[in-house]
């Protein structure tokens, strides 16, 4: 049995918890907090989540744990047969998470939890989308799904990231830099997936729960 650790606000949780839900794997849910504590390092070794617990030990980062779920459960594969089309979507990750949320992340601060970001950070993440999302759109299908007919691994991390890539830009620069590709719409049809419902429905649950701690 899996422990999926962390919370459900997180999109690299709700990523791997997106995987295990469409793979039907059995699983449970730990609440774990980001931090420093002792315990928390020595399963995630930068106090990140999600990680998970597995009877041969503790792994994180979130597309090693897809990986090892992939391998673990071949049952309702979210990656193809053949080896090149598997490393086009892996690729596809790549950009989503490397080249579109990681810079976007350096807004979230400001766009979500009350902070503030320089003009530089700014203009820095501006001049990083405005190449990456032309680079990204030339590899994504959307067909209907973000690498083709099928749902697969991508979407697992597409379907997480894309909301806050367009949130956080819309916040700080006015403007959806999303919203010349059908991100809109793909999300929407993810919406109607029962996995995604129920990963939206923890995360608002979750959001609440946070909400209440800060008062």
């Amino acid at each position: 049995m899996i422990t999926l650790c962390g919370f459900a606000l997180s999109n690299y949780y709700n990523k791997v918890k997106l995987a295990l839900l469409e793979k039907s794997a059995p699983f449970e849910e730990k609440l774990v907090w980001t931090g420093r504590s002792p315990e928390l390092l020595m399963h995630s070794p930068l106090g990140k989540v999600p990680y998970i617990e597995t009877p041969e030990g503790s792994l994180c980062e979130s597309q090693v744990i897809l990986d090892y779920i992939e391998n673990l459960y071949p049952e309702h594969p979210l990656l193809p047969a053949s080896p090149f089309a598997t490393a086009k979507l892996r690729e596809l990750i790549t950009f989503i998470e490397l080249h579109l949320e990681l810079p976007t992340r350096e807004l979230y601060a400001e766009a979500f939890f009350g902070g503030k970001v320089t003009d530089e950070v700014k203009a820095k993440v501006e001049k990083q989308l405005t190449r990456n999302i032309p680079a990204f759109a030339s590899l994504a299908k959307f067909d209907p799904f973000v690498g083709g007919k099928e749902f697969t691994m991508a979407d697992c991390a597409a379907v997480v990231h894309f909301p806050l890539v367009s949130m956080a830009t819309k916040i700080i620069y006015g403007r959806d830099f999303l919203a010349d590709l059908p991100t809109r719409d793909y999300v929407k049809m993810m919406s109607e997936r029962p996995s995604v419902q129920k990963v939206n429905a923890d995360r608002k649950a979750n959001q609440e729960l946070m909400a209440s701690k800060g008062k």
